[in-house]
């Protein structure tokens, strides 16, 4: 195994200058105390700068014998205390601190207790300091480590890997390893008068019929040109020593015939993110074997150490094969069959959080939902869009922004709406927006022009008013009868004490739905910013059962608290708590109402003109962590309105300060996360809400009586289809999930009036559940249907 970067045997510094760096004299204790596991607690506050994730090897479980079972993640922290930095591996016993976003990048903590190890330094246990710390640097990139040795690229340090895996999902590429070399040519000519030394029809000629397919390297190069480009494949086990196990396939192709070429291991670090379709590549060093992955090619190209080159814009070759399929139109994907691949354009008016599902094993699935519109239809075009291995371009995707997506197929289900369909991804699929566009051969295709035409004629303002990012949005919505619901695949009904299991096992933005039966025993209306003043039903009854007097078994609440301390792995944890702190009301933005005007006629022009206009980067929504929304409550009392989430609610979107947030994430070195999250959260809230206002419902499960506590949103925009009209009384909402769109909704007050409807109904319930980090767990009510 390799040289781990902090050993046993590595010294740290013992000159004066590093006298008062705290963790210098943390490691010198570690250092008389030998590998006996003795700990040596820090007390002084220690900020992270970085969480960094990695599978297991079968060598890890001699780090961490106790914790084999565990899981397969490992995490490496890098610490600093305002001196000097320093990185270590947490501990297995915590990994839960960082599946659900407690321990993250800007984490203050205190009382840090650390060890010794085979592997350097393990973070045993901490507590999590709540607020700023006095370590408000900046800087941090450019701080000593606390060894002598000065670390290359950051590796594993528990583990024989290469580089690291993203935090949220298994797609994305991550870290300094992935850094690529700037692709050589990009001239027309670059490739004029070169001659291929073989073409792939002739070397599928070649080893078609022969037996020995793996019988050296092909010397002879090869020119082709890239059709598709696969996701990154991380294939990497905890029972398996891979050190670098990564696989990415392109469909190449030249004048002859098209082939697969796969990207291995080291090759496919170097090169995946320097590759896109349309560009050329020279190829020579490389093994031809028979393809099982794709039945239309009968070979597959090996490249594991090659010779590889790349060329933006050659034209050496005729062009058989498109770049890119035809655009197809909101009008046209109507009537496009399940299952259909298409390519799309639109301008991009809603923006999705970033959410995860279970895939398969332990792996999650990252994505979000993106709205386009083109003009040629009142239905917007909806996708499911999840990670491509672009995170630079997933970054960037904003309202207004004009977005080409690649390689999507139509889901259609036996849904209650015949029309509601939306696209997703395929391991092809691909996505551009503005910024990228210039470069790209899509530019003069046909479709191209009249969008362009219909973009420039938009009204920025009316545009501006339909724009959205965030909030809750579930697609398909359910159906409006139980009957229909059933025979599409509801989820099967849980008791509360289930429920709960289910809820508190979710990781960060992780989502799942279930189906309870219920009563409802209090309606609440608020207003955002007037929690105190909410309109109250409840009823009393139902409230009496649910006393805490009963035989009622209650869920209890885990309020946001100030400090949070972790024990070591064989202890419990305890908590302190605090009257939770009430969320001040969202301050409306106050820009000059012209800022947003030719955002349009910019998005487009980027078609037109030859040289790219590269748009700056924008940072991930980052969770509130002032939030407080509790789901379960232990019994009916007189009525404490939590503030909503952030993430719950749809925000307007405003170019101006959009633009903001993205300048101000690309002017921040890599170190400044500090100043980032803290102007990322003041910009946020000068968004204007789209959503001011909400109904929590409160349901007690019949089966155990449980007591959960819903949040009900019956008009948050955007509706995903249009909904049939109905009488708009409580079961008819309910069911529809959504007022009537046919005549104006009930007020508040008369709504709440309208809430003794709903005592003694015994009603089926769907339910959202997404976790938010910490100690926020979101459940929305989508429908709920009367028995």
């Amino acid at each position: 195994m390799r040289m781990l970067l902090f050993g046993s045997n590595m010294a740290v510094p013992s000159s004066s200058s590093s006298s008062r760096c705290v963790l210098t004299r943390v490691l010198s204790r570690l250092q008389g105390a030998g590998l006996n596991n003795q700990q040596v607690v820090c007390g002084e506050s220690l900020l992270v700068l970085s969480v960094d994730r990695y599978i297991r090897d079968t060598g890890s479980a001699l780090y961490f014998p106790h914790t084999v079972h565990r899981g397969d993640d490992l995490y490496d922290v890098t610490v600093t205390d305002g001196d000097c930095r320093l990185r270590v591996t947490l501990d297995p016993s915590l990994n839960r601190l960082v599946e659900r976003n407690v321990l993250s990048c800007g984490t203050a903590t205190v009382n840090a207790a650390l060890c010794r190890a085979m592997s350097g330094y393990v973070l045993v246990t901490m507590e999590i300091a709540d607020g700023d710390t006095h370590l408000t640097q900046t800087d941090t990139h450019s701080l000593p480590w606390c060894t002598h040795t000065q670390p290359g690229p950051l590796m594993p340090l528990t583990a024989n890997r290469s580089s690291y895996l993203p935090l949220w999902n298994n797609v994305d590429y991550s870290g300094e390893s992935w850094r690529h070399d700037t692709p050589p040519g990009g001239e027309e000519e670059t490739l004029q008068g070169v001659s291929p030394g073989v073409t792939v029809a002739e070397l599928q000629r070649s080893f078609i019929g022969q037996r020995d397919f793996a019988r050296g390297t092909v010397q002879r190069h090869m020119i082709v040109r890239i059709i598709n480009k696969s996701h990154l494949v991380h294939y990497g086990k905890a029972e398996q020593n891979c050190e670098c196990p990564y696989k990415g396939v392109l469909e190449v192709c030249d004048h002859t015939a098209r082939v697969c070429v796969v990207l291995w291991n080291s090759v496919c670090t170097r090169w995946f993110s320097a590759v896109r379709p349309g560009m050329m590549l020279r190829l020579s060093h490389y093994r031809v074997k028979p393809c099982y992955m794709q039945p239309e090619h009968s070979i597959v190209v090996w490249l594991r150490k090659t010779m590889l080159e790349t060329y933006y814009g050659a034209t050496v070759l005729k062009r058989t094969q498109r770049d890119i399929h035809f655009l197809f139109h909101s009008s046209q994907l109507l009537s496009c069959p399940h299952g259909n691949q298409c390519d799309v354009i639109g301008l991009l008016t809603f923006v999705g959080r970033a959410e995860r599902i279970r895939g398969k094993g332990s792996d999650m699935l990252e994505y979000r939902w993106l709205r386009l519109e083109d003009g040629t239809s009142d239905q917007p075009i909806t996708v499911k869009l999840f990670a491509t291995s672009q995170p630079e371009t997933h970054r960037k995707l904003r309202p207004l922004s004009v977005v080409v997506c690649t390689r999507l197929k139509v889901v259609r289900s036996s849904s209650w709406r015949p029309g509601c369909f939306y696209l997703t991804n395929n391991e092809n699929t691909q996505v551009y927006t503005t910024g990228q566009h210039s470069e790209m051969p899509y530019r003069k295709l046909r479709p191209i022009k009249p969008f362009l035409q219909w973009v420039k004629g938009l009204d920025d303002r009316q545009v501006m008013s339909r724009a959205l990012i965030g909030g809750f949005f579930v697609y398909p919505p359910p159906p409006v009868s139980l009957e229909a619901h059933v025979k599409e695949g509801a989820p099967e009904l849980l008791g509360g004490a289930e429920l709960q299991r289910r809820v508190e096992s979710l990781r960060y933005r992780e989502r799942d739905s279930f189906c309870i039966q219920a009563t409802v025993t209090m309606v609440t209306h608020c207003h955002r910013g007037q929690e105190d003043q909410c309109l109250v039903w409840t009823d009393r009854q139902a409230s009496h059962l649910g006393s805490p007097t009963s035989s009622a078994t209650q869920m209890s609440p885990r309020p946001q608290h100030a400090r949070t301390s972790f024990t070591s792995p064989k202890r419990k944890l305890s908590t302190r708590t605090e009257t939770p702190r009430k969320r001040l009301p969202l301050a409306t933005l106050q820009g000059d109402q012209h800022s947003d005007r030719g955002v349009l006629w910019d998005a487009s022009m980027e078609f037109l003109e030859s040289s790219a206009h590269h748009d700056e980067d924008e940072d991930e929504d980052d969770e509130d962590e002032d939030d407080d929304t509790w789901s379960f409550v232990t019994a009916v009392a007189p009525p404490l309105v939590r503030p909503v989430a952030m993430e719950t609610l749809p925000l307007r979107y405003s170019h101006a300060q959009g633009e903001e947030l993205a300048g101000a994430a690309m002017a921040l070195q890599p170190g400044e996360w500090a100043g980032l999250r803290r102007h990322h959260h003041a910009l946020l809230e000068r968004f204007d809400p789209a959503v001011t206002s909400w109904y929590t419902l409160t349901l007690k499960v019949l089966s155990d009586s449980v007591v959960i506590e819903t949040v009900f949103l019956p008009h948050s925009p955007p509706l995903p289809i249009p909904l049939p009209p109905h009488n708009n009384t409580w079961l008819s909402i309910l069911s529809h999930g959504a007022f009537s769109p046919d005549t104006p909704p009930p007020s508040p007050a008369d709504l709440i009036g309208m809430a003794t409807q709903l005592a003694n109904q015994r009603l089926v319930c769907v339910l959202e559940a997404c976790h938010l980090g910490g100690a926020r767990t979101e459940i929305v009510l989508t429908r709920a249907y009367s028995l």
